[in-house]
């Protein structure tokens, strides 16, 4: 059984437990949040066992396994060197942290530390993005030429919430455009040219990004992520022979339809069960059972490289964090 503490009462947390209470060997045992009213109020509605009003407290309870970190993404990095420090494993949300920087400070720390470190890029570990894996290096598309993919979100969003703030780390990029950037960079590394552009909102940042990521191979990736316009959050990946088509949400795909030149339409099995945070939940769980330090499915490389990425691409648009 995994002892699973929860750091963070917001939404994600609560879809997220709810997730793990689909796994028959996963148990919740604590929650923590920056105040005991919140951290009660959430163990409560949830049937946790202990809840705690620090993250410190928290993050020395000995009986948690790992860590699930679902704060805002601004306060991953502190929240994750707290509970990495006490001793813990953790998954942290995406984006890891704000920036490469503090990134790579992190997996440092879970390196001294001897601890599993994740980024919660829960899409790496669904089981339908892992058979189109298989099936483009079973040459079932041939080599891939293209991918394409958005997310955009209607809003509006106050001046005062999270996406327009940029203490918090807000703008579509980083709370959005991982996604689709993410998927360019499973199927196809890390490109060997950037451009981008976005409209900058009064408090200065993204609300409206266009991404083109171009590779010496002759593919090319054409992104976007916004909050002021509700994308079809779909994606399309086309190779030399054929392609393969994501539906809404292409992270957790309701549908995935392969097209072989010459051949009808394939629908591939999908998993709708839950909300689909299982899943990563099963990797951590598996990783922790073999004795490994980083999971090969969102392995630290990967989560430095887009990291590595999302900055490249503020510096172009011109967002900055405090």
């Amino acid at each position: 059984m995994t002892r699973w503490g929860i750091l963070a009462t917001g939404y994600i947390a609560a879809t997220f437990v709810e997730d793990l209470k689909l796994l028959p060997d996963a148990e919740i045992v604590a929650v923590g949040s920056r105040t005991e009213e919140s951290a009660r109020a959430f163990a409560d509605r949830h049937g946790v066992p202990r809840a705690y009003g620090s993250w410190q407290e928290f993050a020395a309870d000995d009986d948690i396994d790992v860590v699930y970190v679902a704060t805002p993404h601004a306060a991953h990095f502190d929240a994750t060197m707290a509970c990495l420090d006490a001793g813990r494993a953790v998954l942290v949300e995406k984006p890891v942290t704000l920036e490469r920087a503090t990134a790579q400070q992190l997996v440092d720390m879970a390196g001294a530390k001897n601890r599993f470190l994740m980024e919660a890029m829960w899409m790496r570990c669904n089981p339908v993005v892992l058979r189109i894996l298989e099936l483009i290096a079973d040459g079932a598309i041939g080599e891939v030429t293209g991918v394409q993919a958005d997310f955009g979100v209607g809003g509006p969003f106050p001046p005062e919430h999270r996406m327009r703030a940029r203490a918090l780390g807000g703008g579509a990029l980083l709370d959005l455009g991982v996604y689709p950037i993410s998927l360019a960079h499973l199927l196809l590394g890390l490109p060997d040219h950037v451009r981008s552009w976005a409209r900058i909102s009064p408090e200065g940042v993204d609300e409206n990004t266009g991404i083109v990521l171009g590779y010496d191979s002759g593919a090319v990736a054409t992104l976007s992520c916004g909050m002021i316009g509700a994308t079809r959050v779909a994606a399309v990946v086309t190779g030399r022979t054929g392609r393969i088509e994501l539906a809404p949400p292409f992270y957790r795909p309701g549908q995935v339809t392969l097209l072989r030149d010459g051949a009808d339409p394939e629908l591939l099995p999908v998993d709708l069960t839950g909300s689909g945070y299982q899943h990563e939940a099963a990797e951590v769980q598996r990783c922790l059972a073999a004795g490994l330090l980083e999971s090969p499915l969102v392995p630290h490389a990967a989560t430095l490289e887009v990291m590595g990425l999302l900055d490249e691409i503020r510096e172009q648009i011109g967002v900055t964090y405090p």
